[in-house]
């Protein structure tokens, strides 16, 4: 996995800050249940050790997986204008050409993404579909629930 990750800073800085509060606030209280489980004693039948160290394994996968997005992260500067082509940054409006309903989409790096706010991901296969195009082309772009056809209405920097 040597892939680079697009973010802006405010995305670095978003995972950065949540990796630390994991580092800092939820792995000492992890291990506190830990060392409190363990002074029960016999581990073997101990229901409240074994579930302790699930979850400090678990937190503890989750902040591998954070630190090797840090690591691959490229930060990339949102653009200020680059006419009505969809690039890192920009805000469009698209047109759903199968049901008829209007969306709008931001597409921003790692860390940022909020789907239900329509911040995606630019690494993603719908972002994918719309990065280089124009207002007005037609796009048909695969994901996996299938093929989705927009049309690109408005591109717009904000």
């Amino acid at each position: 996995m040597s892939d680079r990750i697009p973010m802006t800073r405010t995305g670095y800085d978003k995972l950065k800050a949540e990796v630390d509060q994991m580092e800092t606030v939820e792995m000492p209280k992890l291990a506190a249940r830990v060392a409190a489980a363990r002074s029960e004693g016999d581990l073997s039948e101990n229901a409240e050790y074994h579930g302790a160290r699930e979850s400090q394994g678990m937190l503890q996968a989750k902040i591998n997986l954070l630190r090797d997005k840090l690591a691959r992260a490229v930060i990339v500067e949102r653009a200020k204008d680059a006419g009505d082509e969809v690039v890192f940054g920009a805000t469009i409006r698209v047109k759903d050409l199968k049901f008829g309903d209007e969306e709008e989409y931001v597409l921003v790096g790692a860390g940022e993404e909020d789907f239900d706010s329509g911040r995606i991901n630019v690494a993603s296969p719908l972002a994918q579909g719309f990065l280089g195009r124009k207002v007005g082309e037609k796009v048909s772009i695969d994901v996996p629930a299938g093929t989705l056809t927009y049309e690109i209405l408005e591109v717009r920097f904000d």
